[in-house]
């Protein structure tokens, strides 16, 4: 199984399992009268929509290169993530909103047992994002990274909300609204978490230079190919799950230009073949002593 199907799966695993716990989180915060895990189910509802952009993103930036895009389609990948955290601003700013409003309007305390439900969503939460952050990783997927901090979102909230409840539940009355309070520090944790996640997409966006291990990879395995002294400039841009790499190669400056070209096609395919996920290698030939 190649990156793209590897990554479309795991979207698949996350659409159904936020379906699920939207659906458990909203019908427990309703009859255990927990905004806190109403809030919950807002942002998993948000989450389903997001990993549905994540999986049509995925699915077009898997699309071949062609004349229009002669290096693929993989630049979708962060313009789906810029679209993800937009959902993530707007389901925090609901979720602060409204748990405001709840602040100031009196309400009976929560049912004891939504901390049980809490309690197993949250273990099941932080499997999700283990399993899609490790898919993210060796995919090389921002899309799919951005889909699984939505899962480590939602366990924090989940916290959270634990965290409130037990609170209102121990403290008893006066301290009903603490479960809207822990909403609302969640939905501040949502905010920072936005950044972490759009950060690295911006970068993706500007190409900017953030591959350090892959470019010293590279250096590495060019001077194992015959006819190669040394690397001058190497410069690594990310599209999708691919890599684009210029390189300046050192050759010896006797050679013809013919020698030269064989060289610069043996280094490209020697590091395709060495490093899968690179997608155009362009091999700059610079004469050494």
């Amino acid at each position: 199984m190649n990156n793209e199907q590897t990554a479309i799966r795991t979207t698949y695993f996350s659409i159904f399992g936020n379906a699920i716990l939207a659906l458990i989180k909203g019908l427990t915060g309703v009859f255990g009268n927990s905004y806190a895990l109403i809030a919950d189910a807002i942002e998993s509802t948000t989450d389903i929509f997001a990993s549905f952009l994540v999986l049509l993103g995925l699915k077009y930036a898997n699309r071949p290169a062609d004349e229009n895009h002669p290096y693929g389609h993989g630049k979708i990948e962060p313009l789906i993530t810029f679209a993800i955290v937009a959902f993530l601003v707007i389901s925090a700013t609901i979720i602060a909103y409204e748990s405001i409003q709840n602040i100031q309007t009196p309400h009976e305390t929560p049912k004891s047992w939504t901390l049980l439900v809490l309690a197993l969503i949250i273990i099941w939460k932080e499997i999700s994002f283990q399993i899609v952050i490790k898919k993210s990783k060796q995919t090389h997927s921002s899309s799919l990274k951005a889909d699984a901090w939505h899962h480590r979102s939602d366990a924090i909230t989940s916290i959270m909300a634990f965290i409130g409840i037990s609170i209102a539940i121990f403290f008893g009355e006066g301290y009903e609204t603490a479960d809207d309070w822990a909403a609302l520090f969640a939905s501040a944790f949502i905010l920072y978490n936005s950044y972490l996640i759009i950060r690295p997409a911006l970068g993706e966006v500007m190409d900017e230079q953030l591959y350090d291990d892959l470019i010293l990879e590279i250096r590495k395995k060019s001077v194992q190919v015959t006819g190669v002294l040394g690397t001058e400039k190497c410069f690594v841009r990310k599209s999708g799950m691919k890599f684009h790499v210029d390189l300046h190669a050192i050759v010896a400056g006797q050679i013809t230009v013919k020698e030269g070209h064989d060289i610069a096609h043996k280094l490209k395919d020697y590091l395709r073949n060495e490093i899968p996920n690179l997608g155009h290698v362009l091999i700059h030939i610079e004469p050494g002593d």
